[in-house]
């Protein structure tokens, strides 16, 4: 029998809910989609922070990292973060505190750093037990009004501690120092600006509520980034990003060569070197883009021959950047190699605004929303109104508690004999004290509690003049509050005393970034950069493909392609001259086109490089025809089922790897022609695998872009073999048998002439046994 008494562990069973699994799904995604979105990956529009941010700079600040007190060990500070207030890894909460502290990362540093916290080239920092770290006097701006009753604050995630909601101060943190995160289903990426145009903004907006959008771009300006740069987009595309909350914003790096003698040098980049020579330097790059990635860009362009009027990069710089790029002559465009730069680098970047924050809606808490420019600024001034209110009142009820002590005083020593009198003769003065003087518990407390020097005459006068001062203090904080007017006043002035300290005179607050509508692009075709030298194509018949240098004579073998050598079990395929210049045609069986250039080529020292590492062809498929593309040129296609049309061959070039789909087969169809088409060509001849020849005229050969094509030839059994066209006076030629090199002509094919899609007759005697015409 067993014990009453004993406690019996629950069944794990009785705590199973019966829920469909899609609404408990929901349920469970939309508490994590949440969490993420206002508590971790969106900055709050008050004070443009997230909470990792806002929970470091606390930190520093309980633990006095002030500008003028000394550094401390990064470890601590993320120490304390993690165990009091962040409860996440510490590498994530460092990662934070040292983007705080990057001037590149940040245009205005929140975090003052000690020891190596990453550099431009993309370095990471040093770990947190060798770096230092402490508030920048920007951060204490942003913290500014902390103790005086300006933000709420909520329990930490144990309820062992307490940390601020927000950050109360004036300095306007969202649009100068930007923000970016992704959070469930939303995003955000706001650049940096500059804080003297933010507050221009602000103070035109709390001016005039219902100002222009176009009025406050005329102040406002655009982004103002860490890295400098310039912001190449029309005036008009840059207003309708900010009017809207969403854009796109072109930025590039800068070219300026502070030693050039000439101005005209400088502002272009331009270094002469004498003899005619000159170099480029960069002296800026675009936000967020690495030093070291950029160069190793250009380097890769110039190692694989795609800008070959680069000669050389190199990296000068110390602690400002200076990238130099050698032109390979003196008579390159500077513009044209600017420009190529611009499109195959980095050095132009495209910034995607998207200004998603965190709005505090009454009743609703933070609520994501996308705002422009105008609605962001009044949004912030309503806030700040609202911090003003708060501070205000605060300071209302500190003076109220110290005026209720100074008239304590005050009647102290007025019946100074009396106080003293009953001090001394009663047990409990303090009731006897209230009712004789009509005193509160609180007054009466503090005359206990005070000094005997401070019963000094010239104490009583201090006290007077106190109470006159707090009176007079107070009567103005009551006319504050009551008055919108006068907030707004308080507020635009608290705004111009802090915009001296971000002036555009002063180190920290000058303008780096230029915003300036770019010239017209200067039109250039990459592949007339390259150097056109002349070459041999050869694919084997395993896909094999190399380019020898020079135009390696093809006859000298029977086949007619070449004398070179390959990998056991292959053999020729392809071989034609062409240049460095042109681009070649690979058709696949499976009727797709791959376009290839010419300086992509492997030399011809060894047995070349799998074509299919070059391009993304099927596995299955097999090339079916290689054909060097000329401009307005076109192509004969035709498939096994005895279907083909003519293509121009610039409609079928492609750009990427996939090459484009221009013969449509169906079933266990392949293309099984591909051939060039000469101007003077007028007549079509097809044969089949039946041995049967048909020649009809090219006036019947539709011109496709892609598709199956017309019928070309009937068959009762078996397919197409061959199709080849040719001019008619000159006669249908094809390669005879047996040894050496010798064709034959047949003049006389009108007998072989029809209509397109004929079943044809039997070919001239001595037509090649295989069916082909080659």
């Amino acid at each position: 029998m067993s014990d009453p008494t004993e406690i019996t562990e629950p069944d794990p069973f009785d705590a199973i809910v019966d829920a469909p699994f899609d609404s408990a799904l929901s349920e469970r995604y939309l508490v994590y989609a949440l969490s993420t979105i206002t508590a971790r990956s969106l900055p709050d529009l008050r004070d443009g922070l997230k909470p990792v941010h806002r929970r470091l700079l606390w930190t520093m600040r309980q633990l006095k990292l002030d500008p003028t007190n000394a550094f401390k060990k990064s470890a601590r500070v993320v120490g304390e973060v993690i165990g009091k207030y962040h409860p996440h890894g510490d590498v994530a909460a460092y990662d934070a505190m040292v983007r705080l502290a990057q001037d590149f990362a940040l245009r205005y540093p929140l975090v003052e750093g000690q020891g190596n916290f990453g550099n431009i080239d993309g370095d990471n920092a040093a770990a947190y037990r060798y770096t230092e770290a402490r508030l920048t006097r920007t951060a204490m701006n942003l913290m500014a009004g902390l103790d005086e009753g300006t933000v709420d604050f909520i329990p930490t995630y144990n309820g062992e501690e307490e940390e601020p909601e927000l950050m109360p101060g004036l300095f306007p943190n969202l649009l100068a120092n930007g923000a970016s995160g992704i959070a469930v289903g939303m995003a955000t990426n706001i650049p940096s600006h500059n804080v003297h145009e933010i507050i221009d903004a602000t103070l035109e907006l709390i001016d005039n509520p219902h100002v222009e959008h176009s009025r406050l771009m005329e102040i406002f300006k655009g982004p103002d980034l860490p890295t400098g740069g310039l912001i190449v987009d029309s005036p008009e595309a840059i207003s309708n990003a900010y009017e809207t909350g969403r854009g796109s914003l072109r930025i590039r790096g800068r070219f300026h060569a502070a030693e050039a003698d000439k101005a005209e040098d400088r502002d272009a980049g331009i270094e002469r070197l004498g003899g005619g020579q000159w170099q480029l330097v960069i002296s800026e790059i675009p936000y967020q883009v690495a030093k070291g990635k950029l160069i190793e860009q250009i380097a890769q362009l110039i190692a694989d021959k795609k800008l070959p009027i680069l000669e050389d990069v190199r990296d000068e710089s110390d602690e400002n950047i200076r990238l130099v790029l050698v032109p390979r002559s003196r008579n390159v465009d500077p513009e044209l190699l600017k420009e190529s730069l611009y499109k195959l680098t980095d050095l132009e970047t495209r910034f995607g605004l998207n200004m998603n924050v965190l709005d505090a809606q009454p009743g609703m808490g933070r609520t994501p929303m996308v705002m422009g420019l105008k609605e962001l600024l009044a949004h912030w001034t309503a806030s700040q109104i609202d911090i003003l209110q708060r501070r205000s009142q605060h300071r209302l009820d500190q003076i109220a508690r110290r005026l209720e002590l100074v008239e304590g005083y005050i009647v102290a020593f007025l019946n100074l004999d009396r106080v003293i009198e009953i001090i001394r003769t009663e047990d409990e003065p303090k009731p006897v004290m209230m009712g004789e003087f009509g005193i509160t518990d609180r007054q009466a407390e503090a005359i206990l509690n005070m000094r005997l020097r401070s019963l000094r005459k010239l104490e009583e006068m201090e006290l007077r003049q106190e109470k006159d001062k707090l009176l007079e203090e107070r009567d103005g904080l009551e006319k504050l509050l009551g008055s919108p007017a006068r907030q707004r006043t308080r507020l635009k002035r608290d705004l111009t005393s802090l915009r001296k300290e971000y002036a555009e005179d002063t180190v920290l607050g000058a303008r780096r970034t230029t915003i300036a509508e770019a010239a017209p692009t200067v039109e250039f075709n990459l592949d007339a950069m390259i150097e056109k030298e002349p070459i041999t194509v050869v694919l084997s018949k395993k896909g094999w493909v190399r380019g020898a240098k020079g135009h390696v004579d093809l006859s000298a073998s029977k086949d007619g392609m070449g004398d070179f050598k390959y990998k056991e079990g292959d053999g020729p395929a392809f071989a034609v001259h062409a240049q460095t210049t042109d681009k070649l045609l690979i058709a696949a069986d499976n009727g797709r086109i791959y376009t290839l250039g010419g300086d992509k080529l492997p030399g011809a020292r060894g047995f070349g490089e799998p074509i299919r590492n070059m391009l993304d062809i099927d596995a299955e498929a097999q090339i079916a025809g290689l054909v060097l593309h000329r401009p307005k040129g076109q192509m004969l296609l035709a498939a096994t089922t005895g279907k083909g049309f003519a293509v121009v061959t610039d409609e079928i070039l492609a750009e990427t790897k996939k090459g484009k789909q221009v013969v449509n087969l169906k079933g266990d169809a392949k293309l099984r022609v591909v051939r060039e088409i000469a101007e003077v060509h007028d007549h079509v001849a097809v044969v089949g695998d039946n041995r049967k020849l048909v020649v009809f005229s090219m006036e019947e050969l539709p011109m496709l872009a892609r598709g199956q094509g017309v019928m070309l030839q009937r068959y009762r059994d078996g397919g197409l073999s061959d199709a080849i066209t040719f001019t008619l006076e000159e006669g249908l030629s094809w390669t005879m048998g047996g040894k050496g090199d010798r064709t034959r002509t047949e003049n006389d094919i009108w007998q072989w002439k029809v209509a397109r899609g004929a079943a044809g007759r039997l070919p001239p005697q001595g037509f090649p046994r295989d069916n082909t015409f080659d």
